[in-house]
């Protein structure tokens, strides 16, 4: 893993709420909170594992941090500048430092052009060289993501599956950015390819620098590239921990019954498994207190009704009245 430094992107608050219309007349019914009051930090040089179930906020938190919707409340600052306040001058610059990489390979890519202009596409839109210094770039990125120069002229439904997120990887390093939102990039892969796109990318970070939020359904897939976890549930985050230590002292019980389903790589090894009851509430109706406590085995009455505080020890944050306030989450 690669050294971590200063705080890179710092989000306070984040929050994005959709209207919810329905009826004959399109009236409001409400509000769909797919983001609620998110804080966090991700530190220049590593990696922000974002994990959680299907419609908990994951894939909207990293559009936010992108700029690529407005937020509802909070800031997102990015090497200490508000990114949502920045004049236009300035936002089209640091949309140069700021790149994703889309989870569906395939849609994510134009069909109608190349591989080679998919990926000098960012390079003419920011006037970056001259055509030929392009071309000369775009030569050198399929290089540096295990792809030959002489593929740029194919088009993508001529590529695996594997193939395609290379070049949506390249697509994304074509402006030297530092900082990449990796949503879910090896989810729509088969199992055998995964480790190579995840070995692509660990290599490319350490290499160049590069920062990551990396958001994923995978536990092992997070642990494996992450320096740092946050464990998000309805659109809050209930436990953000060094990747090392949550895997080894899980503490918010969403956080033990989602490593309770991690297989153990040892025959006849066996652990308790924890199983949710339950769907998991609507985000337009978010329950009272915690709104974990209508599938926690440890519920009780004042989880009903008090929304728990964050409990910090040290890097590890938990969101749970089972760690008190004055007590360290740690020992507790």
């Amino acid at each position: 893993m690669p050294e971590t430094g200063r705080t890179l992107v710092e989000v306070k608050g984040l929050s994005k709420w959709f209207p919810a219309k329905g009826g004959v007349f399109g009236r409001s019914r409400g509000f769909v909170r797919a983001v609620d009051d998110v804080t966090f930090e991700i530190r220049a040089g590593e990696t922000f594992g974002l994990v959680g179930e299907s419609g908990c906020g994951k894939t909207t938190t990293g559009r936010l941090l992108l700029g690529l919707m407005p937020p509802s409340a909070g800031t997102v600052r990015f090497d200490g500048k508000d990114i949502f306040r920045l004049p236009p001058v300035e936002w089209r610059q640091l949309r140069r430092d700021m790149q994703i990489i889309f989870q569906d390979p395939y849609s994510s890519l134009n069909p109608r052009l190349t591989a080679g202009e998919i990926v000098e596409e960012a390079l003419a839109v920011h006037n970056v060289g001259t055509p030929a210094e392009r071309r000369e770039r775009v030569h050198e990125l399929f290089r540096m993501v295990g792809l030959q120069p002489e593929q740029e002229s194919l088009y993508p439904h001529e590529f695996s599956g594997g193939q395609r997120q290379r070049i949506g990887i390249a697509r994304a390093l074509a402006l030297n950015p530092r900082f990449i939102v990796c949503d879910e990039p090896v989810s729509a892969l088969d199992v055998s390819i995964q480790s190579q796109v995840l070995n692509l990318l660990v290599e490319l970070r350490d290499r160049l620098g590069l920062t990551y939020l990396f958001i994923a359904h995978g536990m092992p897939v997070v642990k494996y590239i992450s320096n740092r976890i946050g464990v998000m549930y309805l659109g809050r985050l209930v436990e953000v921990a060094p990747a090392e230590e949550l895997f080894r002292t899980p503490l918010h019980p969403y956080t033990q019954a989602l490593l309770s389903a991690v297989p153990v790589p040892k025959p006849g090894a066996k652990k308790e498994r924890i199983l949710l009851e339950g769907d998991v509430p609507g985000a337009m109706d978010i329950p009272r207190g915690c709104r974990f406590h209508t599938r926690c085995r440890y519920a009780t009455a004042r989880c009903r009704e008090v929304e728990p505080k964050p409990v910090v020890s040290g890097d590890h944050m938990v969101a749970c009245h089972l760690y008190g306030e004055q007590k360290s989450p740690a020992t507790t």
